[in-house]
Order: structure tokens, then sequence, then C-alpha cells
């Protein structure tokens, strides 16, 4: 797999997001009185398994981890990948593990049926490291998607996340959930708990997704001080803190908002 793959830009690529973001919807109505974060970790390497894991369970957290099998036991520009027991490790613990295709396509590029074979391809191989589970819902590599392939998806996947800014509110798409980095140093750190005061004062499904969780954390990662300082201000701001696996029941359960 190549690490340094980098989607298309320039009038066609922005037509395809454009495109992406408006046609093939899936309607989610998202009404909360308080704010709901997920926190995502895609590809996933390991210091997102254990350090980043560490951090949100010190909070009585979990996340979402979408993994891309092919990826398992290497190591790229993100540090170490998953190895299978963290997989088990982190189910165990009550972590959520999604889909992130098998050898991280670009799903706004690739036919739709490489990309459903890439993600059946997946869910066998991450049953054969013995994570047998549901894969419940899905991230788009590189953030990358198509109206075609939203469709094609939405009918294994409860829900699609992308990497579009912003809190999921009012009238969402469940086949393109947007959702906040966590990278980009001391500006992305102020971007991430912008987030989280924008979501306590305007309650929404805030996602969080980042990558590698180290002291040297690669462009796509953060520091464990990072991620503690995000996670301490949604606790202090009483914000709730899912799966996106759980997140998504209890938006779809609108009595329990009413009665908590």
């Amino acid at each position: 797999m190549n690490d340094t793959y980098i989607p298309s830009g320039g009038p066609a690529g922005k037509l395809r997001r454009l495109a992406a973001r408006q046609l093939a919807r899936q309607p989610l109505q998202i009404v909360l009185n308080r704010a709901l974060i997920s926190f995502t970790f895609d590809d996933f390497p390991r210091s997102a398994a254990w350090t980043g894991a560490d951090i949100l369970e010190r909070f009585g957290w979990r996340a979402t981890y979408f993994a891309a099998a092919g990826y398992a036991g290497s190591q790229n520009h993100l540090g170490a990948l998953f190895k299978p027991g963290d997989l088990l490790r982190l189910r165990t613990a009550g972590h959520e593990i999604g889909c992130h295709t098998y050898g991280h396509l670009d799903s706004g590029c690739a036919p739709v049926e490489a990309v459903m074979a890439d993600c059946a391809r997946n869910r066998r191989a991450l049953a054969a490291m013995g994570h047998e589970s549901e894969l419940g819902v899905f991230a788009f590599p590189y953030g990358e998607a198509s109206p075609a392939t939203k469709k094609a998806l939405s009918q294994h996947y409860r829900a699609l996340r992308g990497v579009q800014p912003g809190i999921n509110r009012g009238h969402a798409d469940r086949a393109l959930l947007k959702a906040v980095p966590l990278d980009g140093g001391k500006a992305g750190l102020a971007r991430a708990l912008d987030a989280v005061r924008d979501a306590a004062a305007n309650p929404g499904w805030l996602i969080f997704y980042g990558h590698d969780v180290s002291e040297r954390p690669s462009q796509w990662g953060c520091t464990p001080d990072f991620l503690d300082e995000v996670c301490q201000l949604a606790a202090d701001l009483s914000c709730r803190v899912m799966t996106m696996g759980d997140a998504l029941t209890r938006i779809e359960t609108p009595q329990a908002e009413r009665v908590s």
C-alpha cells in the first residue's frame, strides 16, 4: 500500500467532493439536549490503541477504531499499526471496531464493486484475526466518497463518516457524517477545543477523528497532552462521550433525551 497517496485535487476533485456531500444523502435527524461526542481513530496506529485508549478509559469513555486489515502488523508514517491482539483487547474493554476497507482505498475514485469487495475482504480478515463481531460503522479512507459508494455502503453499515469539518446537528447525512480532526499542533488543539465548546453551547454530535497519539506525532496525529486536554474540557462541560454505534442508538431513541 502506498503511504504517500494524496487524493486528487483541482476542479475535478472539488466537484467530486461537492457531489458526494449533496447527493445520495441518508437523512439522520439529530435533536439533543446535551452535547454528544465520539472519538474515532483511523487505520489505526498502536499508539491510538494503547495511549489513546488509556486516556479515554481514565475518563470512563470508549472510542471507535476504524481498522484497515491490510495494515495490520505493519509500520508507516503513523508508526506501528495495530496487531490482532489489539483488536481483541479493545473490543473486550468496550471499544468499537469499524470498517475502513482492507487496502485503504480511495472510495471517491475506485469503482463501487472494488470498494464493496475490499470491505468484504476487510471483514473476513478481521474475523480471521479473532474479531467476529459486526462492523456497524464505516469511515471513508482519506475522507473520499462518491454518491455511488455512499449509496452502496449505506446498505451494509449504520453510518458512514467523512472528514468534512463540522458538528452534526439537525438534518444530518448519516452517509457522510462530519468530523473534526485531532491534529495540527497548537492551532489544531484550539480548533478541537472550540468544537467542544460549540457542541456544548448548541448541542450536536461532534465526531473527532485522529490517528497516532504520541509525544512526537505525525502530521495526522496528536500528543497525549492534546488528547487529554480535549477530554478534560468535554468532561468539564458535561458532554456525553460514546462510541459511534452507541451514539447512533442514542440519537435514534429520542425518548432517551426527554428523560435524561
